[in-house]
């Protein structure tokens, strides 16, 4: 069989889309007029951030070869999508920056290829570079893959250099594709995009068997059967065929129309005669990170509803339902993956969607157990039980790896256990590069863990984690009250040990945004019924005494208790609008 079907795992901005350019040039699989900087990159935001977010796929000719790349996000947020691209070649380039060698990322990804037994071809890339250290990078590649310093291909994603080689060891090394055509179909969905004329693309790969067009098929997992109205494979441009075998990758459009039908992951079997077993390695994704999003006009609720839905074809890892809130009305509680992915998913349903959206603090699930010993998933902190009957809860943990410098160790272990993390391993890959494995509770991770790691390692030191189960925590319910009454969306579950600085650094924050009213506010932080911090807001006040001059005190007396009376009777009817900016200002708290 002449097919190759590989995949490009790399660390972020090691400069696989522009490898992936010079592989597509070459092969000429795009015209010239098509030819545009990171081209499989079709989203707006994924190059202006140089960063890719979904997997991508294409067919290049090489000769008698047909050679099918997909391309995967580099980001540890999104990393499911990368193993299922992983499930679904025979082979990958694992290509690593000659100016900063191999990075925590490039590590994980390397596990999951070899755990799929894949043929890794190494590629040391941005050799044009000045900075470049061929030799330190290539011995880290020799300790890693065990490979021969020769077989490490030299390459430029800018210049072009080494795109020859790497296309004749594709083809060398990685094996053809293994399958029975005339076995039970049995094919891979490694992506879905939605198509607002035809409905849900799919993008599969073929173990075993041979599809037609206008074959009824069924999905495995969903047990849902269609018709495969067109079958085709993935050029610049989709190009329709009459059949596809094992070994083939392509798309299939079969007129669905809901998201929920299409799970990344799943088998594509016949109804006729469908396989025993579907293609091992699918799971729901599991989100992390969970926050509320919800229209700033309650008006758009609906288009917000149908916005997500729309997201969601496009990114399975994308979770929702709805939720209420007395501050700011009716919106959803969504999962995501990790900060970057719920930070894109909000630009997206900005731009794509023109959704203007409020975010709420993001938080983590916990497992609760109340006094009846029953378990509940808590993902909101409004949904917390009153601390009487909470008998246990737990939290996530991560186990974290980061890779980093020498001269930065003791920075990052200072990071890390002011996070509550605790050192399982330190492990020196060469003289002055040092592997550290922490495991450390998601919550504190989830604000500003990495953001501070690439500020005290100066950008050097890379991150990557993976779950590590629930462990028993302290764990306290922090209110933010307003005159007596608990605002819901500024409410959070936080550590005990940090619920204290955490309370005054709100109040502090909200004292300044909330605008004066005729009477004192009373921003408090409280722990249950125990007030923990305490900021007012003073009244703006007239001058009621501006007319006595001279004369007895009791007038000036009787006329401040006059305005006093007026000002509590005004306290009791008056209510307090918290402005837009100070739940932004929270969110920005770190």
């Amino acid at each position: 069989m002449n097919i190759r079907n590989f995949c490009i795992i790399a660390h972020i901005d090691h400069g696989k889309s522009t490898l992936a350019d010079r592989l597509l040039e070459r092969t000429g699989a795009v015209g010239a007029r098509d030819l545009q900087a990171q081209v499989l990159d079709d989203m707006d935001l994924e190059r202006e951030r140089g960063i890719t977010i979904k997997s991508h796929a294409i067919q290049m000719k090489y000769g008698e070869y047909v050679l099918n790349l997909i391309d995967t996000p580099g980001h540890v947020d999104f990393s499911y999508e990368v193993s299922r691209s992983i499930a679904a070649c025979e082979g990958a380039l694992l290509i690593v920056d000659a100016t900063q060698g191999i990075q925590a990322q490039t590590i994980s990804n390397l596990y999951l290829a070899l755990e799929h037994d894949l043929t890794i071809i190494p590629v040391l890339n941005k050799m044009d570079m000045e900075n470049a250290m061929p030799e330190e990078v290539k011995d880290q590649i020799v300790d890693l893959l065990g490979c021969d310093r020769d077989d490490i291909i030299e390459a430029s994603g800018r210049t072009g250099l080494g795109i020859e080689e790497i296309l004749h060891a594709i083809i060398e090394k990685i094996p053809a594709p293994k399958g029975d055509p005339k076995a039970p179909l049995q094919a891979l969905i490694f992506d879905s995009v939605f198509n607002p004329f035809r409905g849900i693309i799919s993008y599969f790969r073929i173990f075993n068997g041979t599809l037609s067009k206008g074959d009824a098929v069924k999905f495995f997992h969903t047990d849902k059967e269609y018709n495969a109205d067109e079958i085709g494979i993935l050029g610049f441009k989709p190009q329709p065929v009459q059949t596809l075998e094992a070994g083939d990758v392509g798309y299939i459009i079969s007129g669905i129309k809901t998201s929920a039908e299409v799970k990344v992951g799943d088998t594509i079997t016949h109804v006729g005669r469908p396989t025993d077993r579907a293609i091992e390695g699918f799971e729901n994704v599991k989100p992390m990170v969970f926050a509320g999003i919800y229209p700033i006009t309650p008006d758009d609720y609906e288009d917000l509803r149908a916005s997500i839905e729309r997201l969601q074809l496009n990114d399975a890892s994308l979770t929702f339902e709805p939720e209420s809130s007395m501050a700011l009305g009716f919106g959803f509680r969504c999962g995501f993956l990790g900060l970057l992915h719920m930070e894109i998913i909000q630009e997206r349903l900005e731009r794509e969607f023109n959704m203007d959206v409020i975010a709420t603090v993001p938080n983590v699930s916990f497992k609760v157990t109340n006094t009846k010993g029953e378990v509940i998933d808590i993902h909101n902190p409004s949904g917390m039980p009153e601390p009487n009957y909470i008998s246990l809860i737990e939290e996530p943990y991560i186990r974290a790896q980061i890779i980093s410098k020498s001269e930065y160790v003791g920075a990052i272990m200072k990071l890390c256990i002011d996070k509550r993390g605790i050192l399982k391993n330190q492990v020196y890959l060469t003289a002055d590069r040092a592997e550290l494995t922490f495991e450390m509770p998601l919550s504190d991770i989830v604000f500003d863990f990495y953001d501070r790691l690439k500020s005290i390692s100066k950008g050097y030191a890379s991150f990557d984690y993976s779950p590590a189960g629930y462990r028993p925590s302290k764990l306290v319910k922090l209110e933010i009250l307003l005159n007596g009454e608990t605002v819901d969306a500024l409410s959070a579950l936080i550590y005990v040990d940090n619920a204290y600085d955490f309370g005054r650094k709100i109040c502090l924050k909200l004292k300044d945004l909330i605008p004066r009213q005729q009477f004192d506010v009373a921003i408090q932080a409280a722990i249950g019924a125990k007030i923990i911090a305490r900021e007012t807001v003073k009244a703006v006040r007239k001058d009621v005494t501006a007319k006595c001059y001279g004369g007895d005190i009791t007038r000036k007396r009787k006329l401040l208790e006059k305005q006093k009376e007026g000002k509590k009777r005004m306290r009791q009817v008056g209510s307090v609008e918290v402005p837009q900016s100070a739940f932004l200002a929270v969110l920005k708290l770190d």
